[in-house]
């Protein structure tokens, strides 16, 4: 199974899901729910994470935190572990309980911060558990509205403090917040199979994308390609280096070596991993062959070739450095 793209570093915020494999449950008694919201206290102060909201389904949980150093995985290994673990010994089972790795997306704003915090607890109004949210034992709403130091885990105080930095005017709002209706595209974004990496500003994705390309771009970790720079940015680059026309990029005729564009196929194939056949539709080649054939040429170039290389390597900082600009 190919690793899924984890992005860490101190101050992250991040929404989680895992559920149970086959959609199994992993709660089957209130002693399970009780047990993991235990686990979450347990390993928030082991690791020093931030627990902003919880909801714990019969066959999966979400959660909303914040890494202040950056250890989102050892913190989530601890959590399925010992909880797989507390759980099999409970119940006499054995092996796997969650269907594999967690879902994660990297957060950025606090909008989006609130409006995870009202998916996240809405979550057994939507699935049918509950007609009010408040009725609902295993999530952390009724954190944001009991004042008793049970909750002092919690960190609640963050959220609040974005409403207002008076409590009791926070928790109004809050609730007032609550009773809004739901962003109908974050629902749709957060109910596909498949999770985006990043929920925040394009300032702040491309300010990610920047930083951790490089390190995370690796064959075993799929996801990595959406840290990569699009192709138009390439083309764009390329086209101000050489200064020429976009028309011209695409340009091929038998026997002309068109450098603009080789390089630009290139670089789509080392910085975003596209396959022959992607290739071939973006530059307008006939056949795998051809995108093979260029591949072949541009390495040759770049091992014989001093300042060939410097300059396909010259670009390629630029296309970084104008990655983060956008």
């Amino acid at each position: 199974m190919s690793r899924p793209l984890r992005i860490e570093y101190p101050g992250a915020w991040y929404h989680i899901m895992n559920k149970g494999r086959r959609s199994e449950k992993v709660f089957l008694e209130s002693d399970d729910y009780q047990l993991f919201i235990d686990l979450m206290i347990e390993a928030s102060e082991l690791w020093s994470v931030n627990i902003l909201a919880f909801s714990l389904m019969p066959n999966h949980y979400h959660m909303l935190i914040n890494t202040p150093l950056g250890n989102l995985s050892r913190f989530m290994r601890h959590i399925n572990g010992v909880y797989t673990q507390r759980f099999n010994k409970a119940h006499e089972y054995e092996g796997q309980l969650f269907k594999g790795r967690y879902k994660s997306i990297l957060v950025n704003g606090d909008g989006y911060l609130l409006q995870l915090v009202r998916y996240i607890h809405n979550n057994p109004l939507r699935g049918g558990l509950v007609k009010n949210i408040r009725d609902y034992r295993w999530s952390s709403h009724p954190g944001y509205i009991d004042k008793s130091e049970e909750w002092d885990w919690l960190y609640r105080k963050y959220i609040l403090s974005i409403f207002s930095e008076n409590r009791k005017k926070g928790e109004k709002k809050y609730l007032e917040f609550m009773d809004l209706e739901e962003k109908p595209n974050l629902i749709k974004i957060l109910g596909r199979k498949r999770w985006p990496t990043f929920l925040g500003s394009e300032e702040f994705i491309s300010s990610v994308k920047n930083k951790f390309f490089v390190e995370k771009k690796d064959k075993e970790i799929p996801d990595s390609k959406y840290l990569a720079p699009n192709l138009e940015l390439i083309i764009e680059t390329i086209c101000k280096f050489y200064k020429i026309d976009k028309s011209s990029i695409r340009v091929s005729k038998r026997r002309y070596f068109n450098e603009p564009r080789n390089v630009a196929i290139y670089l789509s194939r080392l910085l975003r991993n596209d396959t022959l056949e992607q290739l071939c539709g973006d530059f307008l080649l006939n056949n795998h062959s051809s995108v093979s054939s260029v591949l072949t040429k541009i390495k040759e170039m770049m091992a014989k070739n001093q300042d060939f290389r410097i300059k396909v390597d010259e670009i390629k900082e630029l296309v970084f450095k104008r990655q983060t600009k956008i």
